[in-house]
């Protein structure tokens, strides 16, 4: 996620063909470090979002609205003061910094034509929007910076604007071939960092992607490289650079799957295996990304506790069920204390008093065997001992294998369960899962009111020859489709000894043909714990010899006849139907 000077450079393009020679109509101050300037530009009335978050800074081209709080914040009314209806008539980036220059032409209270400037800096923690007059003295900024917080310099009214210069870094526009070998190859560092410490607006993205076009190493020392290699990088070090200085960017997402993994204001190579989504401008990737990496993001904050909760469980089952195996192999001894009391019963009579112990022919194994005696007991009671034990230890392993069935599908369950937690993409589906664990007694049942009723729903596709497939979120809608909504003559597909979800091809009668069958157990390998392998094996068969237990568990069900296939968990190119 690098919002570097390319990202930079290719909104300031995209700045000047859209809100150069703007009017500013409106200007809004929704969050404390944020602005939404309304603009009258080339493409009519558009947003620019300006966010100095130090967690997220942001500058995108919008057309949505934000609430804006009762009140006006001083910076949101003195840029209203000065600038509001003002005209922008300049914008760019200096040096390819992650700073953005807006310069703006306005009429002062006199009506003497004016000129200002709006200068968001997008520097992580020390992302600010700062407002200076003509000659770059500071009027406002949305964050005051005194000298306590940063000895390099002090962003406050009354000061010279300046861009701290922290890094002896150089500008990729204007290198050279010399200042390039000589720079970058003399560092003792591997080749990513040699690049995007040695040139702005470089990001470790960039040099990493660099290296991959220039077929070189990235965590390779820059110092081994040979002088062809050398020069072959800084050959595409250039063509970057033409792009950048041509204005030729292609504005794409990285996504591996759904989620939203990396963005670029160039195309990334070097994401071979992920889905590349290409964009018509910096904005929508912008907006776009950061909208569905929240989802994810806030899907796995709030599953933080839920997954504790399996977790903890988890291990508790698993430490349950290594003890349990132990000690029924403790119990592997018991036939031998039975033939001990039969031997003892059918040879005992020929013993002296006080005999430590019996030699006796084996008839089970045509074996001599020798058996320990306690002298203090007759034969008859040292063969009712044997039995004894015998007994006990029956006992024991009957009720242990009994208990380590209960154990195996407790894990079983709750490995589940997790998958559910690593598929689920809504609050519903975390709700749905949240429900399962209360009503297993995992979560502690809480009397609140009527129930809410539950909104998710299984995945829905389409396949490639229109037929209808449908996926389990979590264990509830697992049996909701298998066993309540398919038809007897449906293909139901699930990963081969693994937690996964079922998944259901809706037949309506027809033949599927062999890509449906391809389609529906990449699905299936999609949506199970084989996610991360390159492949998986799958069952498939009709619905109708998928049975359930009775008694069983949400998801559990058994079948003696299928067939089998291997599927890549790679979903790209399946239709994903929003129901």
């Amino acid at each position: 996620m690098a919002f570097d000077g390319i990202v930079i450079a290719n909104l300031v393009k995209e700045l000047n063909e859209n809100i150069l020679n703007g009017r500013i109509s409106k200007i809004a101050q929704p969050e404390s470090d944020e602005l939404l300037l309304t603009l009258k530009g080339n493409q009519g009335q558009v947003r620019l979002l300006l966010s100095a978050s130090a967690s997220l800074p942001l500058i995108y081209l919008t057309k949505e609205n934000k609430p804006s709080p009762m009140t006006a914040p001083n910076f949101c009314m003195l840029l209203r003061k000065h600038i509001a209806n003002g005209r922008i008539t300049k914008i760019w980036q200096p040096h390819m910094e992650r700073i953005i220059n807006f310069e703006i032409e306005h009429l002062n209270e006199l009506g003497d034509l004016c000129q200002k400037q709006l200068i968001v800096e997008i520097m992580g923690k020390h992302s600010n929007i700062i407002f200076c007059d003509a000659d770059g003295k500071i009027i406002d900024s949305i964050k005051h910076i005194p000298a306590q917080v940063s000895s390099v310099r002090e962003v406050l009214p009354g000061r010279m604007y300046f861009i701290p210069e922290t890094q002896e870094k150089y500008n990729p526009l204007e290198t050279s071939e010399e200042e390039f070998t000589d720079k970058v190859f003399a560092k003792p560092q591997n080749l990513a960092k040699c690049l995007y410490t040695t040139y702005t607006g470089i990001s470790p993205v960039i040099a990493s992607e660099l290296c991959f076009r220039a077929g070189l190493d990235a965590d390779r020392p820059a110092a081994a490289l040979s002088s062809e290699e050398q020069l072959h990088l800084y050959h595409h070090f250039c063509w970057l650079a033409e792009d950048i200085r041509e204005g030729r960017f292609s504005p794409n997402i990285i996504k591996k799957g759904k989620e939203p993994v990396e963005f670029a204001a160039v195309v990334l190579t070097q994401y071979e295996d992920l889905d590349n989504i290409r964009y018509p401008d910096i904005s929508t990737v912008l907006e776009t990304f950061y909208k569905d990496k929240n989802i994810y993001t806030r899907i796995r904050q709030k599953s933080v506790d839920l997954r504790k909760v399996v977790s903890t469980v988890l291990e508790r089952s698993r430490k349950k069920y290594d003890l349990q195996l132990k000690q029924l192999k403790d119990t592997e001894k018991r036939e031998k204390y039975k033939v001990y009391g039969e031997l003892i019963n059918t040879y005992g009579y020929g013993l002296e008093e006080g005999a430590k112990n019996l030699t006796a022919l084996n008839y089970y194994t045509n074996e001599n065997i020798t058996i320990p005696l306690d002298t203090q007991l007759t034969p008859q009671e040292n063969a009712q001992k044997y039995f004894d034990r015998y007994n006990k230890l029956k006992r024991t392993y009957e009720a242990l294998t009994e208990l380590i069935k209960e154990t195996q599908e407790e894990i079983e369950h709750l490995e589940s369960i997790s998958t559910s937690l690593d598929i689920a993409v809504s609050e519903e589906d975390l709700t749905q899962i949240k429900e399962e664990l209360t009503q297993f007694g995992y979560i502690k049942k809480k009397h609140i009111g009527k129930k809410v009723k539950i909104k998710s729903k299984p995945f829905h596709y389409l396949s490639t020859d229109g037929f209808h497939i449908y996926i389990g979120k979590n264990n509830f809608q697992n049996d909701e489709l298998t066993f309540k909504f398919a038809s007897g003559n449906d293909w139901w597909f699930h990963a081969k000894g693994i937690p996964g979800s079922h998944v259901l091809v809706k037949t309506n009668g027809e033949e599927l043909p062999d890509r449906a069958y391809e389609e529906a157990g990449r699905l299936a390998a999609y949506y199970s714990k084989g996610r991360g392998n390159d492949k998986v094996e799958i069952d498939y068969l009709q619905k109708k010899n998928v049975k359930k237990p009775n008694g069983s568990k949400p998801g559990f069900v058994v079948y003696y006849t299928n067939y089998s296939l291997v599927a890549s968990p790679d979903i790209n190119g399946l239709t994903l139907i929003a129901d």
